[in-house]
């Protein structure tokens, strides 16, 4: 059984389901003041993700399924609030009765500084929380090899989502489990395909407790533009980056956590043939064999069918021989959030 320093996930994550009014509203019951929100519409096929943080400001965000540049709106997010955020009217996040999702991050403690490593120092930003592992780093790129940009964790980091904010540029994945090389490999969070390797990404240097490294890729370091990263590293009984191998039936794959999912992220690995990213959450539906689905890489409408885990108590387990989530033999890459059933104190946590 696991035992974790974080008592009440909510604390520090949540999924918060509302429906859209198509004016200004304030959504409440999220259980903390997020720092990263992203955004979906579920009941549409036309609708973006937005992702918006408290370090670049509430106007600014960027997409998931697209690669365009980050952009500024102050119909989007108006603000960040105690228990939850506020809404402007624009539809991707506010659709007048429109059915949305927004997963959400507490990070928290702020500061600023001069990046490292190779080439020239440049300025960066941040917000982070030790407890949760997560970070936000906003930084400036210098072009050069080696540039080391301190993501404040104090731990490892198992996953990284990177995003160039002046160009257009995919939003790239660093994730420790992405085969035997991660140090030099990538995913595309806005596309089907696999694994690439490129050491100019990551500058072939696997990150570290203080670092991560990008290369002279002008996507991960182009001198004198914006970057934005979100950082994540393990936490027993809350937080987990593994990967699994696929056996493509009914009876699936079980994925041990040490805690009960509330949020899962699935990605292929080995194969570019439609493998989608998949995310998961306790909130639509949330009951096992509907657990329903949103496509971080598209614009789908929300779907269920035959793209379902099961969410159990210590993980989750594949109930189909799906392309997405559960091809026999292929590699697959994961993060999850969730409750751990004991706490810090050795006492069970309230079931949720």
């Amino acid at each position: 059984m696991a035992y974790s320093t974080i008592n009440k996930h909510t604390d520090y994550f949540n999924t918060k389901l509302y429906t859209g009014n198509g004016s200004t509203q304030s959504i409440t019951g999220v259980g903390h003041q997020p720092d990263w929100c992203w955004f979906k519409r579920r009941d549409s096929g036309n609708s973006n993700h937005a992702l918006q943080d408290a370090v670049r400001g509430v106007t600014k965000f960027i997409q998931s399924n697209t690669n365009t540049a980050e952009q500024t709106s102050s119909n989007y997010l108006t603000s960040f609030d105690s228990d939850g955020f506020s809404l402007a009217g624009d539809g991707d996040v506010n659709q007048n009765g429109g059915n949305h999702v927004a997963w959400n991050w507490k990070a928290g403690t702020t500061g600023s500084g001069t990046t490292t490593g190779g080439g020239t120092g440049k300025a960066y930003s941040y917000s982070v929380n030790t407890t949760a592992g997560f970070s936000i780093v906003k930084w400036i790129g210098n072009g050069s090899a080696g540039h080391a940009i301190p993501h404040h964790l104090g731990a490892v980091p198992g996953m990284i989502i990177l995003k160039t904010l002046d160009q257009v540029g995919d939003p790239l994945v660093y994730h420790h489990k992405n085969t035997s090389a991660p140090e030099t490999e990538f995913l595309r969070l806005k596309s089907t395909n696999a694994t690439q390797d490129e050491a100019a990404i990551w500058n072939d240097t696997a990150p570290t407790a203080d670092y991560f490294y990008t290369g002279t890729e002008a996507t991960t370091n182009g001198n004198n533009n914006n970057f934005i990263a979100y950082c994540f590293a393990e936490k027993t009984g809350y937080s987990k980056f593994g990967s699994y191998t696929g056996n493509g039936n009914a009876d699936g794959t079980f994925i041990y956590t040490g805690f009960k999912p509330a949020f899962v992220m699935i990605k292929r690995t080995d194969s570019n043939s439609d493998a989608n990213w998949m995310m998961y959450d306790n909130k639509r539906e949330g009951y096992n064999q509907v657990n329903d689905y949103v496509l971080a890489n598209d614009v789908s409408t929300e779907g269920g069918g035959d793209n379902y885990p099961d969410l159990y108590s210590n993980g989750f387990k594949l109930r189909v021989g799906s392309q997405n989530i559960n091809v026999n033999s292929a590699t697959y890459v994961y993060m999850t959030f969730g409750q751990s059933l004991v706490g810090s104190n050795n006492i069970a946590c309230t079931a949720r």
